[in-house]
């Protein structure tokens, strides 16, 4: 059923994108501009490099080969490594710079699923060890660190992580390393992924990390909605990020906005910065727009707008802890609609783990100046749950225009807020009191 399900709502989106990108581009705001993409006038095939597209022959060897040539004869303006129609099944392989992966229509490159020979890497020092278990990670299916100028695109194309074996090692608890993300990029900057499918992640999808000036447009990212922590696009530590005109369904929050771990991240002090996130359609058991909870190296200036989410847990999550430190400020959600959701808004300082027991208790994040204007849900549960933390009030907290409906019965969604300090207009039901501060209504009024 999921996978009629996700079928569909594909055709429906990849209309959808159609009619944007022919008859209403020059209508539409769009960040994408931030990296050109790159006509490369050099082209190779996996093919010329031994690639056999049956769904059975391993081609590791082949990317590999085909990538070392594209970085070791650096052919100028790049070159574009052609992926035809056929199913290659290969192990993890790394991207080098100037490149263009490109996935031809029916092109899927398939995860192996023997996890034995999965190499291992350091973890991220914002993170200090992996995210799931102590030690090293399992590097990412596709992978780049230190790279500029890559490109991975196509005709919608599949990239296929194979996930479920990695799941059931998940829930059966035999991980001795942190599962592998599909797409991960490190210290990398003038990064696009456009029109490719990605499909069963082991872990998160796309995860662009101390990068900058990344765009990623018209992706579909797909998971069942019972797969562990498989998030869409995760910016951390990044900045200049632009996500537009995807579709995400998964088991885990949509896009998700992060900046190093505890005592880790504060160290490392990378924040995520200037990040957009618009018309992004999809459906998740979590949140569809999300900040942290790993946030210790702070996270401003985040715009997500035009968002669309149905069947969801929660439709916007602003998450931390103590022990985190960071900020979180000018945070701006706007023209969001939600359908069948449990919780309209959240926003909470009592979220997420830790690495280790060497966490500062008296780092506390500190959260300001989030504007949440013009949503509008329908089949909301409740409408939102605010707590932020003793000693550290989360301030300037702006709702404008907020109407959350709920399901058929004599009570209306509720509110739920502490340790919280804001203003709201226009908002239905109506909200808490901590929402009704006297001297921060002037700025909410001009969000109006």
């Amino acid at each position: 059923m999921f996978r009629a399900l996700a079928s569909v709502l594909l055709c429906c989106f990849f209309l959808e994108a159609s009619f944007w990108v022919h008859f209403s581009y020059g209508d539409l705001t769009t960040c994408s501009g931030i990296v050109p993409m790159t006509e490369r006038g050099d082209k190779i095939s996996i093919t010329d490099f031994g690639g056999v597209g049956d769904g059975q022959t391993l081609n590791t060897i082949a990317f590999r080969k085909a990538i070392y040539r594209i970085q070791h004869l650096r052919r100028r303006g790049g070159t574009l490594l052609f992926v035809p129609s056929g199913v290659y099944l290969t192990d993890s392989f790394n991207l080098t710079s100037h490149m263009t992966l490109y996935l031809a229509r029916g092109a899927v490159i398939k995860a192996t699923q023997d996890t034995s020979n999965w190499p291992l890497i350091a973890p991220l020092p914002s993170y200090g060890r992996g995210r799931e278990c102590p030690g090293g990670r399992y590097m990412s299916f596709i992978h780049g660190d230190g790279l500029e100028d890559v490109v991975i695109t196509g005709e919608n194309g599949t990239i296929d992580g194979q996930g479920d074996i990695w799941w059931n090692m998940w829930r059966q608890r035999t991980l001795q390393f942190t599962r592998p993300s599909l797409v991960e990029l490190v210290n990398s900057r003038g990064m696009v992924i456009s029109n490719v499918i990605f499909r069963n992640s082991p872990f998160w999808n796309i995860h662009p990390v101390y990068c900058s000036d990344v765009v990623i447009r018209y992706v579909t990212i797909v998971a069942p909605p019972d797969s562990p922590n498989t998030d869409g696009i995760d910016p951390d530590s990044s900045s200049n990020v632009c996500i537009e005109d995807s579709f995400i369904s998964t088991g885990d929050d949509l896009v998700a906005v992060k900046s190093g771990w505890d005592e880790y991240g504060i160290a490392y002090g990378r924040p995520s910065s200037y990040i957009t996130v618009r018309r992004v359609t999809g459906s998740t058991p979590f949140a569809g727009v999300a900040v942290g909870s790993e946030t210790s190296g702070g996270v401003e200036n985040v715009l997500a707008e035009n968002i669309n989410l149905y069947n969801s847990g929660v439709g916007v999550h602003i998450k931390t802890n103590i022990g985190r430190g960071g900020v979180i400020k000018n945070i701006t959600v706007s023209e969001l609609f939600m359908e069948n959701v449990r919780t309209g808004i959240k926003v909470a300082g009592d979220t997420g783990d830790h690495p280790d027991n060497n966490f500062n208790p008296n780092a506390l994040p500190y959260v300001k100046d989030l504007t949440l204007k013009n949503i509008w849900g329908v089949n909301v549960q409740r409408a939102g749950w605010m707590h932020g933390i003793e000693n550290a009030t989360f301030t300037g907290i702006c709702l404008s225009n907020v109407t959350l409906q709920g399901t058929t019965g004599p009570r209306p969604p509720s509110w739920n807020c502490d340790a919280i300090r804001g203003a709201a207009i226009e908002v239905s039901p109506r909200p808490c009191a901590e929402l009704a501060s006297v001297e921060q209504s002037g700025s909410c009024a001009s969000h109006s």
